[in-house]
């Protein structure tokens, strides 16, 4: 058994306690720790991937897998499928609203811009 074995089996939340207590006790401990953590992926969970993330989870821990009914399955896996699509369908319709919100403040920017009185300005320095 290697050492990155044992490591990688270390649960999170105790691999958190003992960055702490290694930082706490000789600092150099736990930047090493901390970067072991970042080397090693065990602080990935940040990445923006989220389609990725769940379907390692539904793969690795079997969290969508059969349940035995077949009909109850094929309702689960509709369900998820929807809801996939209107959550998709939401950040498009967000991201319009965004487009259109700044398209009118930029208007209205524009419109006060060219309306504004032009200063007059002295000849004299």
């Amino acid at each position: 058994m290697t050492n990155s074995i044992v490591l990688d089996d270390i649960p999170r939340p105790i691999w958190l306690v003992m960055t702490i207590l290694g930082f706490i006790f000789f600092w150099p401990i736990g930047l090493l720790m901390v970067g072991y953590s970042l080397w090693s992926g065990k602080m990935r969970c940040g990445s923006g991937n989220h389609t990725e993330w769940r379907n390692k989870w539904r793969s690795r821990a079997g969290l969508y897998g059969s349940t035995g009914n077949q009909a109850f399955d094929d309702y689960r896996d509709e369900t998820l499928r929807k809801l996939e699509e209107d959550a998709r369908e939401f950040r498009g319709f967000v991201d319009r609203l965004r487009r259109a919100k700044d398209k009118e403040e930029f208007d209205r920017f524009m419109s006060e811009r060219s309306f504004r009185p032009a200063t007059p300005t002295t000849g004299t320095l």
